[in-house]
């Protein structure tokens, strides 16, 4: 019996490198789709340009900012800035209105877009339930502007819709805009109504990529509707519910100004006036930049904390998270 030749095993120094085959690989995936990598030019430019650049100006919360000097030419003051505003009396009123009021939406908004997802799911009459989507939907693309005009005319104390409906029955109509202790309500619920129906378009997605399989033995096993719904549907929305419940409470001191900025009057400004709004009118009306600066970097060290919290405490405990 003829042995076979033996195999040449090439030495080391010829053998192909991770790193070669990684570049081989780069200029290979680059050949096969060049077209979506230039796509990909301008959302990575518009990133660079107009978020990561701007970041390091945020050193003028260290500084005393000057126009004419520029910000590295500007005098260097360490946390003179901070520790300003941590004195400033309002600066425990503005974190407690922030924080209350992000809080707020992030308790109302988080679960209501679950419950249309799922209510929707369960739909059967395809023309009632795309008509439910379309009316629910519909309003996340109206502008933020144009849903404060419509809340305000709703709600003015003369000329509002519930004060007609108010003076039909007799009952005065209160002034809701000009009283603090309804304006987190006003701003919470027209938040809702504005973005339920986009936020439950990602359920519907988690819902759709449920295995039918998984539907088949609950109703082999005889369940109800409301059973698959517990024991199907809530299980199989939890990661996408846990990704989106982190992302919103790491924003949670990052709440939007311009809708409460554009609903605040002085009669409401004990709840209305908020970090966003205080960063404006130090920042742009009063030419504080240092100070603004230092304020809204003193605002995100607060969200990077409570992302890195909820994030550790979302794995520990339900096993998803956003790394």
């Amino acid at each position: 019996m003829v042995a076979a030749p033996p195999v040449a095993v090439p030495a080391a120094s010829t053998r192909e490198r991770p790193s070669d085959r990684g570049w081989r690989g780069a200029r290979h995936s680059w050949r096969q789709h060049w077209e979506l990598y230039l796509l990909m030019l301008v959302p990575l430019a518009w990133f660079a340009i107009f978020k990561y650049v701007p970041m390091s100006n945020a050193i003028i919360a260290f500084k005393d900012y000057y126009l004419l000097e520029g910000v590295w030419g500007s005098p260097w003051v360490g946390l003179k800035h901070f520790q300003a505003f941590i004195d400033n009396p309002v600066a425990l009123t503005l974190v407690k209105n922030t924080f209350l009021l992000s809080a707020y939406v992030l308790l109302a908004g988080f679960p209501i877009p679950i419950i249309l997802a799922l209510a929707l799911n369960e739909v059967r009459q395809g023309l009632f339930r795309k008509s439910v989507q379309m009316v629910t939907y519909a309003p996340y693309f109206i502008s933020t502007v144009v849903v404060i005009s419509m809340t305000i005319l709703v709600l003015s104390p003369q000329l509002g819709f519930v004060s007609d409906a108010l003076g039909v029955i007799g009952v005065p109509m209160p002034d809701l805009l000009g009283r603090a202790e309804y304006f987190r309500h006003i701003y919470v619920w027209s938040e809702v109504w504005q973005t339920a129906g986009y936020s439950a378009v990602i359920y519907l997605a988690a819902l759709a990529g449920i295995d039918p399989g998984l539907y088949e033995a609950a109703r082999v096993d005889g369940a109800s509707r409301l059973q698959k719904i517990w024991h199907v549907d809530i299980p199989s929305l939890m990661p996408t519910a846990v990704i989106i419940l982190i992302l919103g409470v790491g924003n949670v001191m990052a709440i939007g100004f311009e809708k409460a900025f554009l609903l605040q009057n002085p009669l409401n400004l004990g709840t209305s006036e908020i970090i966003a709004t205080y960063v404006y009118k130090v920042g742009l009306l009063s030419s504080n930049f240092s100070m603004a600066t230092a304020v809204g970097l003193f605002n995100s060290v607060i969200n990077l904390v409570l992302l890195l919290m909820v994030n550790a405490v979302a794995r520990r405990v339900t096993g998803s998270g956003l790394w």
